[in-house]
Protein backbone atom coordinates (compact mmCIF):
# COMPACT_ATOMS: atom_id res chain seq x y z
CA UNK A 1 0.00 0.00 0.00
CA UNK A 2 1.49 3.14 -1.04
CA UNK A 3 0.80 6.38 0.40
CA UNK A 4 1.39 9.65 -1.67
CA UNK A 5 3.53 12.56 0.70
CA UNK A 6 5.00 15.37 -0.04
CA UNK A 7 8.13 16.88 1.18
CA UNK A 8 9.25 20.86 1.17
CA UNK A 9 11.43 22.87 3.32
CA UNK A 10 14.17 22.35 5.93
CA UNK A 11 14.23 22.79 9.34
CA UNK A 12 12.53 21.45 12.31
CA UNK A 13 10.00 18.64 10.98
CA UNK A 14 6.17 19.00 11.09
CA UNK A 15 3.95 16.33 9.86
CA UNK A 16 0.55 17.46 8.76
CA UNK A 17 -2.47 14.80 8.94
CA UNK A 18 -5.76 15.99 7.63
CA UNK A 19 -9.54 14.74 8.74
CA UNK A 20 -11.63 12.41 7.12
CA UNK A 21 -12.41 12.87 3.23
CA UNK A 22 -10.09 15.57 2.81
CA UNK A 23 -6.61 14.80 1.75
CA UNK A 24 -2.96 16.18 2.28
CA UNK A 25 -3.69 20.20 0.87
CA UNK A 26 -6.65 20.52 3.54
CA UNK A 27 -4.30 20.98 6.80
CA UNK A 28 -3.01 24.90 6.03
CA UNK A 29 -4.81 25.17 2.57
CA UNK A 30 -1.76 25.70 -0.12
CA UNK A 31 0.33 27.59 2.33
CA UNK A 32 4.03 27.71 2.31
CA UNK A 33 4.76 29.84 5.48
CA UNK A 34 5.97 27.00 6.91
CA UNK A 35 8.30 26.15 4.87
CA UNK A 36 9.44 29.61 4.75
CA UNK A 37 9.75 30.35 8.07
CA UNK A 38 12.87 27.36 8.42
CA UNK A 39 10.61 24.10 8.80
CA UNK A 40 11.03 20.64 7.03
CA UNK A 41 7.05 20.06 6.31
CA UNK A 42 5.80 16.72 5.66
CA UNK A 43 2.03 15.93 4.41
CA UNK A 44 0.63 12.73 3.16
CA UNK A 45 -2.50 11.83 2.20
CA UNK A 46 -4.04 9.03 4.34
CA UNK A 47 -5.00 5.36 3.18
CA UNK A 48 -7.77 5.54 0.41
CA UNK A 49 -7.39 9.20 0.60
CA UNK A 50 -6.39 11.57 -2.57
CA UNK A 51 -3.64 9.58 -4.23
CA UNK A 52 -2.90 6.98 -1.54
CA UNK A 53 -3.93 3.48 -2.16
CA UNK A 54 -6.66 1.90 -0.47
CA UNK A 55 -6.13 -0.33 2.54
CA UNK A 56 -5.72 -4.22 2.25
CA UNK A 57 -9.03 -4.53 4.02
CA UNK A 58 -11.94 -2.33 3.56
CA UNK A 59 -12.07 -2.50 7.42
CA UNK A 60 -8.52 -1.39 7.71
CA UNK A 61 -9.37 2.48 8.58
CA UNK A 62 -8.96 1.96 11.90
CA UNK A 63 -7.15 4.35 14.49
CA UNK A 64 -4.36 1.69 14.85
CA UNK A 65 -4.07 1.56 11.18
CA UNK A 66 -3.73 5.01 10.99
CA UNK A 67 -1.22 5.76 13.46
CA UNK A 68 0.74 2.94 12.10
CA UNK A 69 0.72 4.47 8.93
CA UNK A 70 2.17 7.79 10.58
CA UNK A 71 4.78 5.91 12.37
CA UNK A 72 5.68 4.35 8.88
CA UNK A 73 5.63 8.35 6.77
CA UNK A 74 8.27 9.30 9.63
CA UNK A 75 10.23 6.27 9.18
CA UNK A 76 10.73 6.44 5.91
CA UNK A 77 11.46 10.20 5.66
CA UNK A 78 13.93 9.48 8.38
CA UNK A 79 12.36 11.76 10.96
CA UNK A 80 12.74 10.55 14.39
CA UNK A 81 10.74 13.67 15.99
CA UNK A 82 8.83 16.37 14.82
CA UNK A 83 5.74 18.08 15.51
CA UNK A 84 2.43 16.51 14.55
CA UNK A 85 -0.58 19.42 13.45
CA UNK A 86 -3.73 17.34 12.20
CA UNK A 87 -7.54 18.26 11.77
CA UNK A 88 -10.34 16.22 12.94
CA UNK A 89 -9.09 12.81 11.98
CA UNK A 90 -5.98 13.63 11.82
CA UNK A 91 -5.64 15.25 15.43
CA UNK A 92 -7.42 11.78 16.77
CA UNK A 93 -4.24 9.90 14.93
CA UNK A 94 -1.47 12.09 16.04
CA UNK A 95 -3.02 11.75 19.85
CA UNK A 96 -2.81 8.08 19.76
CA UNK A 97 0.48 8.35 18.24
CA UNK A 98 1.61 10.34 20.86
CA UNK A 99 -0.11 8.13 23.74
CA UNK A 100 1.70 5.16 22.20
CA UNK A 101 5.21 6.79 21.72
CA UNK A 102 6.22 10.09 23.47
CA UNK A 103 9.63 9.96 22.02
CA UNK A 104 8.70 10.51 18.72
CA UNK A 105 6.48 13.69 19.61
CA UNK A 106 8.38 17.38 19.88
CA UNK A 107 5.04 19.11 20.06
CA UNK A 108 1.00 19.04 19.35
CA UNK A 109 -1.28 20.80 17.44
CA UNK A 110 -5.06 19.45 17.82
CA UNK A 111 -7.03 20.74 15.06
CA UNK A 112 -10.76 20.74 15.25
CA UNK A 113 -11.26 17.60 17.45
CA UNK A 114 -14.69 15.68 17.00
CA UNK A 115 -14.09 12.92 19.10
CA UNK A 116 -16.15 12.37 21.90
CA UNK A 117 -15.69 8.91 24.19
CA UNK A 118 -19.03 9.47 25.52
CA UNK A 119 -20.81 9.60 22.07
CA UNK A 120 -18.75 6.56 20.40
CA UNK A 121 -20.99 4.29 18.64
CA UNK A 122 -23.82 6.51 18.34
CA UNK A 123 -26.43 5.16 16.25
CA UNK A 124 -27.80 8.02 15.12
CA UNK A 125 -24.44 9.24 14.09
CA UNK A 126 -23.61 5.94 12.67
CA UNK A 127 -26.07 5.95 10.70
CA UNK A 128 -25.17 9.26 8.71
CA UNK A 129 -21.74 8.07 8.49
CA UNK A 130 -23.42 5.21 6.69
CA UNK A 131 -25.82 7.19 4.72
CA UNK A 132 -22.32 9.40 3.13
CA UNK A 133 -20.68 6.31 2.33
CA UNK A 134 -23.80 4.77 0.50
CA UNK A 135 -24.71 8.21 -1.38
CA UNK A 136 -20.30 8.27 -2.71
CA UNK A 137 -20.97 4.73 -3.83
CA UNK A 138 -23.83 5.06 -5.10
CA UNK A 139 -24.00 8.39 -7.14
CA UNK A 140 -20.35 10.00 -6.73
CA UNK A 141 -19.79 14.04 -4.97
CA UNK A 142 -23.26 14.55 -5.76
CA UNK A 143 -24.68 11.22 -3.79
CA UNK A 144 -22.28 12.28 -0.75
CA UNK A 145 -23.75 16.09 -1.20
CA UNK A 146 -27.17 15.14 -1.27
CA UNK A 147 -26.73 12.65 1.61
CA UNK A 148 -24.48 15.43 3.81
CA UNK A 149 -28.13 17.94 3.36
CA UNK A 150 -28.10 21.27 4.81
CA UNK A 151 -24.60 22.16 5.84
CA UNK A 152 -26.75 23.60 9.35
CA UNK A 153 -24.38 26.66 8.81
CA UNK A 154 -25.33 30.85 8.89
CA UNK A 155 -26.00 31.34 5.08
CA UNK A 156 -22.67 33.71 5.05
CA UNK A 157 -21.26 29.89 5.46
CA UNK A 158 -23.37 27.78 3.46
CA UNK A 159 -21.96 28.42 -0.19
CA UNK A 160 -18.58 28.04 1.20
CA UNK A 161 -19.58 25.26 3.25
CA UNK A 162 -20.78 23.00 0.28
CA UNK A 163 -18.21 24.62 -2.27
CA UNK A 164 -15.09 23.13 -0.13
CA UNK A 165 -16.99 19.43 0.10
CA UNK A 166 -17.55 19.27 -3.42
CA UNK A 167 -13.75 19.93 -3.91
CA UNK A 168 -12.36 18.14 -0.98
CA UNK A 169 -14.88 14.92 -2.26
CA UNK A 170 -13.41 15.58 -6.23
CA UNK A 171 -10.14 14.40 -5.12
CA UNK A 172 -9.68 11.36 -4.44
CA UNK A 173 -8.78 8.48 -7.07
CA UNK A 174 -10.24 5.96 -4.75
CA UNK A 175 -14.12 6.85 -3.77
CA UNK A 176 -15.17 3.46 -3.22
CA UNK A 177 -12.24 2.58 -0.94
CA UNK A 178 -12.81 6.13 0.69
CA UNK A 179 -16.21 4.57 1.30
CA UNK A 180 -15.14 2.20 2.80
CA UNK A 181 -13.27 4.59 5.53
CA UNK A 182 -16.00 6.73 5.99
CA UNK A 183 -17.72 3.60 7.78
CA UNK A 184 -15.18 2.27 9.79
CA UNK A 185 -13.36 5.59 11.05
CA UNK A 186 -16.09 6.76 13.10
CA UNK A 187 -16.61 2.49 14.26
CA UNK A 188 -12.92 3.18 15.87
CA UNK A 189 -11.89 4.98 19.23
CA UNK A 190 -8.19 7.58 18.79
CA UNK A 191 -8.28 6.40 23.08
CA UNK A 192 -11.14 5.05 25.55
CA UNK A 193 -11.23 8.49 28.13
CA UNK A 194 -10.58 11.90 27.71
CA UNK A 195 -8.55 10.99 30.85
CA UNK A 196 -5.93 9.00 29.19
CA UNK A 197 -4.61 12.79 27.59
CA UNK A 198 -3.31 13.53 30.69
CA UNK A 199 -0.45 11.46 29.64
CA UNK A 200 0.77 13.46 27.14
CA UNK A 201 3.77 15.93 28.38
CA UNK A 202 4.21 17.61 24.45
CA UNK A 203 3.81 20.99 23.62
CA UNK A 204 0.15 21.27 22.56
CA UNK A 205 -1.98 23.72 21.29
CA UNK A 206 -5.49 23.01 20.54
CA UNK A 207 -7.39 24.89 17.63
CA UNK A 208 -10.77 24.76 17.66
CA UNK A 209 -14.06 26.55 15.85
CA UNK A 210 -17.02 27.86 16.83
CA UNK A 211 -19.94 26.36 16.60
CA UNK A 212 -21.91 28.65 13.99
CA UNK A 213 -19.48 27.86 11.11
CA UNK A 214 -18.48 24.40 11.70
CA UNK A 215 -21.09 22.38 13.76
CA UNK A 216 -19.52 19.34 12.99
CA UNK A 217 -16.30 20.05 15.37
CA UNK A 218 -18.19 21.46 18.28
CA UNK A 219 -15.97 24.10 20.36
CA UNK A 220 -17.07 21.97 23.39
CA UNK A 221 -14.83 19.14 22.41
CA UNK A 222 -11.76 21.21 21.58
CA UNK A 223 -12.45 22.85 24.91
CA UNK A 224 -12.68 19.42 26.71
CA UNK A 225 -9.15 18.55 24.93
CA UNK A 226 -7.99 21.61 26.39
CA UNK A 227 -8.55 21.16 29.76
CA UNK A 228 -7.70 17.39 29.48
CA UNK A 229 -3.89 17.58 27.97
CA UNK A 230 -1.40 19.09 30.21
CA UNK A 231 -0.23 22.79 29.90
CA UNK A 232 -2.44 22.77 26.62
CA UNK A 233 -3.11 26.41 24.93
CA UNK A 234 -6.76 26.97 23.12
CA UNK A 235 -7.27 29.28 20.50
CA UNK A 236 -10.29 30.37 18.97
CA UNK A 237 -11.67 32.38 16.28
CA UNK A 238 -13.69 35.52 17.48
CA UNK A 239 -17.18 35.71 16.94
CA UNK A 240 -18.08 35.97 13.71
CA UNK A 241 -14.73 35.78 12.06
CA UNK A 242 -13.29 32.89 9.34
CA UNK A 243 -12.21 29.71 11.80
CA UNK A 244 -8.61 29.87 11.87
CA UNK A 245 -9.05 26.37 10.58
CA UNK A 246 -9.74 27.51 7.52
CA UNK A 247 -7.06 29.94 6.90
CA UNK A 248 -3.98 28.38 6.40
CA UNK A 249 -1.49 31.40 6.74
CA UNK A 250 -3.41 31.99 9.91
CA UNK A 251 -3.18 28.71 11.23
CA UNK A 252 1.01 28.00 10.25
CA UNK A 253 1.79 30.79 12.18
CA UNK A 254 0.32 28.46 15.70
CA UNK A 255 1.68 25.55 14.45
CA UNK A 256 5.44 27.54 13.52
CA UNK A 257 5.04 28.48 17.20
CA UNK A 258 4.86 25.20 18.55
CA UNK A 259 7.73 23.85 16.07
CA UNK A 260 9.86 26.43 16.66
Amino acid sequence: MELFVEQAGEGAPVVLLHGLTATHRYVVMGSKALERSGHLVIAYDARAHGRSDPAPDPAAYTYPDLCADLGRVMDERGVQRAVLAGASMGAHTLLRFALEHPERVAGLVVITPAYTPEDFGDERSLRRWDALADGLRERGVEGFVDAYGDPGVPEQWRENVLKVIRQRLSAHEHPRALADAIQAVPRSRPFDALEDLGAIGAPTVVVADRDEPDPGHPLRVGEAYARAIPGARLVVEEAGRSPIAWQGSQLSKVIAEVAR
